[in-house]
């Protein structure tokens, strides 16, 4: 009887032996190491699939660079550069500030008369305002108003340095900084942390009398502004 039972202990032993090192496989150093290693991996897979999803996670605020044309008068082509930034106020509002430089502000009728001369007056400005905007989506129509400064400059191609010193000469007693404001709207098209911009403004500088009667036969200086941007949102 006692051998008997001395042959059926081991087996039973093994059990216990080949179930506690599989237990405890979970505890040492390279099962640790793999877990961890795997761990890393699927977070990398985690990233890498949901990367669109969190990059449409931005926020809406926004730094655009855009280029542009005025089609004022006679000559349409000038072009207008600037920048803006735009910060969340509210989910539908922003507040917004802007510079840069218009091609041309002359109104139509003097834009006409002065093109054959070749005569040009631009302007560099800087302004601020609120602008209204969907708050959602990928496609988000805005509408804004801002207001600010611009300072006048005068082009004279054809009567070379000589013209623009003359030019600068004639208008030295006249104060060239004028107030501007601006109403206008667009589209931003969201794409991940890129925004793009299409829109239209309408910018009027408050010249004084002398500028707007000589420059502007009359009229006030404004210009009709087509643009496009890029940039990032964060």
């Amino acid at each position: 009887m006692p051998r008997p039972l001395e042959t059926a202990a081991p087996p039973i032993a093994t059990r216990f032996r080949r179930a506690s090192w599989y237990h405890r496989c979970r505890d040492t150093i390279a099962c640790r190491l793999k877990d961890l290693i795997m761990r890393r991996i699927l977070g990398f897979l985690a990233c890498v699939v949901f990367l669109p999803a969190s990059a449409l996670a931005q926020g809406n605020s926004s730094v655009v660079g855009f280029g542009g044309f005025s089609t004022n008068g006679f000559d349409s082509g000038s072009t207008s550069v600037g920048g803006a930034v735009s910060f969340n106020l509210t989910p539908g509002i922003q507040a917004v500030g802007e510079f840069g430089h218009l091609g041309n502000v002359l109104p139509s009728t003097a834009d006409t008369l002065l093109s054959f001369a070749d005569v040009g007056v631009s302007a560099f400005y800087g302004e601020g305002g609120v602008r209204l905007i969907a708050p959602r989506g990928a496609l988000a129509p805005y509408a804004e108003a801002t207001a600010g400064f611009a300072r006048l400059d005068f082009n004279t191609p054809d009567l070379g340095r000589f013209g623009n010193l003359a030019a600068d000469v004639a208008f030295a007693y006249v104060d060239r900084t004028t107030p501007i404001a601006s109403v206008g709207g667009g589209l931003l098209v969201r794409s991940g942390p890129a925004v793009f911009d299409v829109g239209y403004r309408y910018k009027q500088l408050f010249a004084n009398d002398v500028l707007q009667s000589v420059l502007g036969l009359g009229e006030p200086l404004h210009a009709h502004q087509v643009r496009f941007g890029v940039g990032v949102r964060f």
